[in-house]
C-alpha cells in the first residue's frame, strides 16, 4: 500500500496577505541593488572607491567617505577642510599621502599628535623609519637603541639628535607665549626637505595645531630647553594651548563653512569639534561642521571619544543637524591612501581658491580666498 505521506504534493509556501500600503512600503527597502565592483572594468583608483559606494559593510561606508569628501571640495561656499590625524601615520607610511592632500588643496588646517609632525620633522632631517616586525626580541631592540613601532623601527639616538635640535631652536627664541601654530612654523622654517608635511604647511601657509604637543618628543625637546632656562634662571619658551584654542576658534569663526575630515581620533578630534564651541567666543555660536567623516578602527562600544560617532556629535552640536557625513571602519593606511589618491586622480582640487591667512601674532587679521594661478 503506498505511503500517503509520500505521494501527497509538497505543499507551496504560502504567500503573505499584505496591504497595498505595506507592499508599497516593501518596495522602497528593494529599491536599490547590491552592486559589485567589475575589476577588468576598474581602470583607475577612483573608479575602485566609488564602485565601493554601491557595495555594502565598510566598503560602502569608504565609498560614502569619498562622497562626503568631494562635497566638502566641491561645496560654492568654500568650507574651511580641517584634517585631524592621530595614531602611527608616519611609521605607517603615510607621510607622502598626507603632505600631498596639503599641496594639492584638499584641506585647508592640520590639527595632529605631536608625534605625527615630529616623525615627520625626523624624516626631514636625514632619518627614516625601517620596516620590521611584530615578532622582534624587544629587549634586544632595547640593547641596540632601536624603538619599535608595531612593525616598524626608527632609531633612538636619532630620536633623542632630534629632541635636543628642537630644544637649542627653543634656546635661540625670545622667550614667552607661542602657539604650537607659531612653533611649528619656527620648526619648519629650520628644514630643507620638499617633501615634508611641515616644511610644504608652512611654504602653503596651511597652520598646523598640535593641541597635545606636550605629550610627544616635541615636548621632550621643550623639556630640555626648560630645564636649562630654570636652571639658569632666566625665561624660556612656554607652548600655550589656551592661544591655540584661540586661534583656532577664529578661524572656525571666519570660515563660511567648516568639514572636518578625521584620520584616526585622539586629541585633535576633539580639539577640531571643540573649536565650533569656541567660536562662540567670536560671535558665531551656531557654527556645526556641514561635513564630518572620519576612518578609524576606533569602537563605539567603549564610550571613548575616538570612536564616538558622528551622529553623537550632532548632540553636541559640533556636527550640524543634517549634515552630510560618512564614518567607515578602515584601517588608516589602507583607507587614506584611497581617498587621497581617487581625489587627486579627479581633480577634486580644481577652481578651488586657496586660503590666504595673516596673522598678527595670536590674531587672525586676514582671511581670504586665493585663486588657484
Amino acid at each position: 500500500m503506498a505511503d500517503p505521506k509520500h505521494d501527497a504534493q509538497a505543499s507551496e509556501w504560502p504567500e503573505p496577505e499584505l496591504t497595498p500600503e505595506e507592499l508599497a512600503r516593501k518596495a522602497e527597502f528593494f529599491a536599490q541593488r547590491v552592486r559589485a565592483p567589475a575589476p577588468s572594468q576598474t581602470r583607475t583608483v577612483a573608479d575602485l572607491v566609488r564602485a565601493y559606494a554601491g557595495m555594502s559593510i565598510q566598503a560602502r561606508n569608504l565609498g560614502s567617505a569619498y562622497e562626503v569628501f568631494e562635497a566638502m571640495l566641491r561645496d560654492p561656499e568654500r568650507p574651511t577642510i580641517l584634517l585631524g590625524i592621530a595614531g602611527p601615520l608616519i611609521a605607517g607610511g603615510l607621510r607622502q599621502v598626507i603632505r600631498e592632500l596639503v599641496e594639492f588643496n584638499l584641506v585647508d588646517v592640520v590639527v595632529s599628535t605631536g608625534a605625527i609632525l615630529y616623525q615627520d620633522i625626523y624624516q626631514a632631517r636625514g632619518f627614516a623609519h625601517y620596516r620590521g616586525s611584530t615578532h622582534a626580541d624587544d629587549a634586544e631592540l632595547r640593547e641596540l637603541y632601536v624603538d619599535r613601532i608595531y612593525d616598524t623601527y626608527v632609531d633612538e639616538v636619532a630620536f633623542a639628535n632630534t629632541d635636543t635640535w628642537i630644544g637649542k631652536i627653543a634656546d635661540g627664541l625670545p622667550p614667552g607665549a607661542y602657539s604650537s601654530r607659531q612653533f611649528m612654523d619656527v620648526l619648519a622654517d629650520r628644514l630643507d626637505d620638499p617633501l615634508s608635511i611641515v616644511t610644504t604647511c608652512r611654504r602653503l601657509g596651511v597652520p598646523m595645531f598640535v593641541p597635545a604637543l606636550n605629550d610627544s618628543s616635541i615636548g621632550i625637546g621643550l623639556t630640555e630647553h626648560h630645564h636649562r632656562s630654570v636652571s639658569q634662571g632666566k625665561p624660556g619658551v612656554v607652548i600655550s594651548s589656551i592661544q591655540d584654542n584661540y586661534e583656532l576658534g577664529q578661524l572656525v569663526a571666519r570660515s563660511p563653512a567648516t568639514g572636518a575630515f578625521f584620520v584616526a581620533g585622539g586629541v585633535p578630534k576633539n580639539y577640531i569639534n571643540d573649536a565650533v564651541v569656541t567660536s562662540y567666543v567670536f560671535g558665531r555660536p551656531e557654527q556645526a561642521h556641514r561635513y564630518a567623516l572620519q576612518i578609524t578602527t576606533a569602537i563605539t562600544a567603549d564610550g571613548g571619544l575616538s570612536g564616538s560617532t558622528l551622529e553623537e556629535a550632532e548632540s553636541w552640536g559640533k556636527v550640524a543637524h543634517g549634515a552630510t557625513r560618512a564614518f567607515a571602519w578602515v584601517e588608516p593606511t589602507v583607507s587614506l591612501p584611497l581617498l587621497a589618491t581617487a581625489a587627486i586622480e579627479e581633480e577634486l582640487y580644481k577652481g578651488r581658491p586657496r586660503l590666504s591667512l595673516g596673522w598678527n601674532g595670536q590674531l587672525l587679521e586676514r582671511f581670504e580666498r586665493v585663486e588657484a594661478g
